[in-house]
């Protein structure tokens, strides 16, 4: 453990991890706005298909099988309304996020403050889904978020610094 606060004392580390979290963040963005377009155009025919045929050698092995049948059961219970909000969801989550994140890896100062108003409104969302889903999955999510909040305010107040600081 000491290892890591030492590299963490270090403030281009410090700003690698942030970066790095970042670069995983707008990845993690970019599938969403994918999965997004995905889900509004796929047919719910379409997605029955392709879970019946992923979870099939799986229940033929195990009929009771938890996660294949929660599969299953979720694609022929799908909604259209639950559809479309799941892509409208997905592509405003992710396009509002790579938003940002572009703005912090270009360092623009306003972009800090304006990521951590929609990091903290994600995460609010993450937890009020949480009441009801019980997902562990948000909830690292939302570990997540925090560190990369953290690590947000940390790399803001660092550049004001430099920005502030005179040159001598």
């Amino acid at each position: 453990m000491s290892r890591i606060k030492q590299f963490l004392k270090e403030e281009k580390n410090i700003h690698l991890v942030f970066e790095v979290s970042l670069i995983l963040k707008a990845i993690f963005a970019t599938f969403e706005i994918l999965g997004g377009i995905f889900a509004y155009f796929i047919s719910q025919q379409f997605l029955l298909s392709v879970v019946s045929t992923i979870t099939a050698d799986e229940l033929a092995e195990d009929p009771r099988d938890l996660i294949s049948n929660y599969f299953l059961h979720s694609a022929q219970n799908l909604s259209i309304s639950t559809q479309h909000f799941t892509a409208f969801y997905l592509l405003s989550h992710g396009v509002i996020k790579l938003f940002v994140i572009i703005g912090l890896l270009r360092k623009k100062l306003w972009y800090y403050p304006t990521a951590l108003v929609v990091f903290g409104l994600f995460i609010v969302y993450q937890l009020y889904r949480f009441s009801f889903t019980h997902s562990i999955w948000l909830l690292l999510l939302t570990a997540l978020d925090l560190i990369v909040m953290w690590l947000t305010w940390h790399e803001y107040k660092y550049l004001r610094r430099s920005v502030t600081s005179p040159v001598i």
